[in-house]
C-alpha cells in the first residue's frame, strides 16, 4: 500500500489540512501496470469538525472493494468558502497528476462525502468547472473533472430543509452574500457527474429533503442517478455497521447496511 499524509494548502486553509492516502500498490505476481480507480472521502461534521467515523473505516471498505481511496481532512471553521472547495480542487489535480506513479485512472477519480461532507463533495460536482478554481491552481479546467459522486446524508439545500448550523460555519461574514449559492439543488448542471446518494427516511438532523431536491434537479438535467431512502435509521450512519458505531452503540443500522454492496455495484458502471 501506499500510504502517504500530504499536506494541503491554499489560501485560507487551516495548517493541519491534509490528505491521507490509501492506494493499493501493484506487484509483479498479479498485474504490475495494473491501474484502479481512487474513492477521495470528504467526512462530515458540519464544516465545524471532520467525522473519524466517516473517514479512514470507509476508506478500508472502498479498498476491500478493489478501489483506491484518499481522505481529505478539509479546512473547517474558522476558514470559509471556497477554502475546502479550492482543497478539494487541489486533491483532484493532485491525483490526475500523479496518476502513473500511483496507479490511478485519471478517467475514475469519485468523490465521496457524508453530511457536510456530502455538501463539499456535491459542491464540487456543481462548481468544479468554474473559472476561479482552475486559475487559482494554474491548470485546465478538465483536469479537475470529477467523473462521480457519492453521497451519504448530504446536506444539500439553504432553504426550509437546511442544515442551518452547517451554512453558518462555512460561510461566516459571508452567509447572507452567498447563502443562496450554496443551495446545491440549484447549481446541478449538464457538467455534474453521475451520482449515487442515500439517506434515511427518519433523519431529523438533515432532512431526506436535501437529498430529494437534489436528485430532482439531477433528473431534470438527465444526469445519471441512483437513489435510496431508506425507512429506517437516523443521521451519521457512516457504514451503518458496528464498526462506525459510536461509543453508545449508536449507528448499527442493519437496514441500511445495504447501500454498501449497492455503491459497490454502481462503481462497477462508472
Amino acid at each position: 500500500m501506499i500510504h502517504k499524509v500530504i499536506d494541503i494548502q491554499v489560501e485560507g486553509s487551516l495548517p493541519d489540512t491534509k490528505l491521507y492516502t490509501y492506494l493499493l500498490d501493484n506487484s509483479k505476481e498479479i498485474d504490475e501496470n495494473r491501474v484502479r480507480p481512487v474513492i477521495v472521502i470528504c467526512p462530515g461534521g458540519g464544516y465545524a469538525m471532520t467525522s473519524d467515523r466517516e473517514a479512514e473505516a470507509m476508506a478500508v471498505k472502498f479498498m476491500a472493494m478493489g478501489y483506491h481511496a484518499v481522505i481529505l481532512r478539509y479546512s473547517i471553521r474558522p476558514a470559509v468558502y471556497p477554502t475546502a472547495l479550492l482543497e478539494l480542487a487541489t486533491v483532484v489535480a493532485l491525483l490526475r497528476n500523479n496518476a502513473g506513479e500511483w496507479h490511478i485512472d485519471k478517467d475514475k477519480i469519485i468523490v465521496q462525502g457524508s453530511s457536510a461532507g456530502g455538501h463539499l463533495a456535491a459542491s464540487y460536482g456543481v462548481f468544479w468547472k468554474e473559472s476561479f478554481l482552475s486559475e487559482a491552481l494554474h491548470t485546465e479546467a478538465e483536469n479537475l473533472r470529477p467523473n462521480g459522486l457519492i453521497l451519504n446524508y448530504p446536506v444539500i439545500t439553504s432553504g426550509i430543509h437546511a442544515h442551518r448550523e452547517s451554512f453558518y460555519n462555512l460561510l461566516g461574514e459571508r452567509y447572507e452574500e452567498l447563502v443562496d449559492k450554496m443551495s446545491l439543488e440549484k447549481q446541478v448542471s449538464e457538467d455534474t457527474p453521475k451520482t449515487f446518494i442515500w439517506h434515511t427516511f427518519p433523519d431529523d438532523c438533515v432532512p431526506a429533503e436535501n437529498s430529494l431536491l437534489f436528485v430532482m434537479a439531477l433528473k431534470e438535467k438527465n444526469i445519471p442517478t441512483e437513489f435510496h431512502l431508506y425507512p429506517a435509521g437516523g443521521h451519521g450512519l457512516g457504514l451503518a455497521t458496528k464498526e462506525t458505531a459510536c461509543l453508545n452503540g449508536y449507528g448499527i443500522q442493519e437496514e441500511c447496511q445495504s447501500w454498501i454492496p449497492l455503491v459497490e455495484t454502481w462503481l462497477k458502471n462508472i
